[in-house]
């Protein structure tokens, strides 16, 4: 579809449904944002439950903050979020409120550790759980308008394969998968790879090994998943590195502070560190919201039929 149908196409869609009425005018047009700097945009995800996903995420917005990096931190399991409870925050309103039209998106940004800005989620709503392609597209389109310094913008997606880990996967222009030594983890990583490049088209995945011995036990880790990889797909791994088990991390959490700030020169603050540096090191996007257009221009297609 050509870039002036999309823009007029934006236009007749965007007003978002929540819960099947109508809430909330979101104009998300991709031109606009193309006038801004380009954003590194990230999705954390991880597939099984408990590999320590939204520790990896808080702990690398908080890595990146405490440089020369502006972050905005995303927590993106939209009805279960913790983001908030990690870094002991306390929102007034969130992600509900913007769909239900009670504030705008600006009104949830909340602020993190240094350098990062923090959008909470909502927590035990249903209806979050359940919206259309057009509401993603919508909320996604919102984040490219906010009035924000931010180089960087890192989604904590849920766990598992539901529409929203798909949407925002399909949205930014990396995909970290954090993956620990556990067999049904290690499963679970290889199907997430699986399911978001059969219908996503992701190609390329940033993997981090999670709660690590050594860093031998990481890369072999990481070794055991692109054997299983490469002999079903067709896709490129980029191993990241690898993050320890460190009882001062366990500790962080108990007082709701990104480990990185409470204990700085602890080992896995320090691999968190060098986990940064890395990201940082990453090409910048050609486009201000990484693939946001050719993933609005999908959800077009969805909504009119043609896919």
């Amino acid at each position: 579809m050509a870039t002036r149908a999309v823009e007029e196409s934006f236009f007749e869609l965007s007003h978002v449904y929540f819960a099947g009425k109508r809430r909330v005018n979101v104009p998300i047009s991709p031109t606009l944002s193309l006038h801004r700097a380009p954003v590194q945009t990230i999705a954390i995800a991880g597939g099984k439950g408990g590999v320590g996903k939204s520790n990896v995420a808080v702990n690398l917005a908080a890595a990146l903050g405490s440089g020369d990096h502006e972050v905005l931190l995303v927590d993106g399991d939209l009805d279960l979020g913790n983001i908030d409870q990690l870094l002991n925050l306390r929102p007034d309103n969130s992600l509900c409120d913007v769909f239900a039209g009670i504030c705008t998106l600006d009104d949830v940004v909340l602020q993190g550790p240094r350098g990062v800005s923090v959008i909470p989620s909502a927590s035990g709503v249903m209806e979050m759980a359940h919206l259309s392609h057009i509401e993603y597209a919508g909320l996604i389109g919102l984040f490219s308008e906010l009035p924000t310094d931010a180089d960087t913008l890192i989604i904590d997606v849920a766990t598992g394969l539901s529409e929203s880990v798909l949407s925002f996967c399909r949205a930014v222009r990396e995909v970290v998968i954090v993956v620990v030594d556990e067999p049904t983890a290690l499963h679970d990583a290889f199907s997430t790879i699986r399911v978001l490049h059969q219908r996503c088209h992701v190609h390329r995945f940033r993997i981090v090994a999670n709660k690590t011995e050594s860093s031998r036990h990481g890369l072999d880790l990481y070794g055991a998943l692109a054997d299983l990889t490469e002999r079903h797909l067709d896709v490129l791994l980029d191993y990241c590195g690898s993050v320890p088990l460190d009882a001062q991390l366990k500790q962080a959490v108990r007082q709701r502070r990104s480990v990185v700030e409470a204990f700085p020169r602890s080992p896995a603050a320090l691999a968190f560190r060098k986990l940064a540096a890395r990201v940082a090191r990453w090409p910048q996007p050609q486009a201000p919201c990484g693939h946001i257009e050719f993933f609005i221009e999908r959800l077009i297609d969805v909504a009119d039929g043609t896919r």
